[in-house]
């Protein structure tokens, strides 16, 4: 019996040890003062080949789309909408419909209007999906801090 178990545990281990985490995906920050009051945020999207994830601009029915939400602040103020480079647009047969979205990098940028003295971290958190032709990732949530210096 105890070999039995120990057996048991050697696979379990060995299992363990060989299941990867899927993450196609890497998020970096950047931000950069235009002025003494107003600043842009970068938000990129490295995405492994194979892979892609969607654009902010999906319709209802199709993939979760990449949305962006900023921590309300008194140090900051949104100015517009977070911005998006021309997507690829295609049918898939998952959705059965077009969607867009973005294969290799993808840079977001949100610009910001600086409140009491300028100095800020930018806080937020984005929410995405991935897939690839065989299958898509569950959404996944990453919290931000990008800080923004003088």
């Amino acid at each position: 019996m105890k070999r039995f178990l120990l057996l048991i545990t050697v696979l379990a281990i060995a299992s363990a040890a060989f299941a990867q985490i899927e993450k196609p995906v890497k998020w970096s920050y950047a931000a950069k003062k235009i002025n003494s009051t107003e600043a842009v945020i970068f938000l990129r999207a490295t995405i492994q080949s194979g892979w892609h994830i969607y654009s902010q601009n999906v319709k209802d029915g199709g993939p979760i789309k990449t949305a962006f939400t900023f921590t309300p602040s008194k140090q900051y103020a949104l100015i517009g909408k977070t911005a998006e480079p021309v997507p690829v647009t295609k049918y898939e047969d998952a959705f059965k419909m077009d969607v867009s979205y973005f294969e290799n990098t993808v840079t977001f940028q949100q610009k910001i209007k600086l409140k009491l003295g300028g100095l800020a971290a930018i806080k937020g958190q984005l929410e995405f999906m991935t897939c690839n032709d065989h299958k898509c990732l569950p959404p996944e949530d990453v919290d931000f801090s990008i800080p923004l210096g003088k």
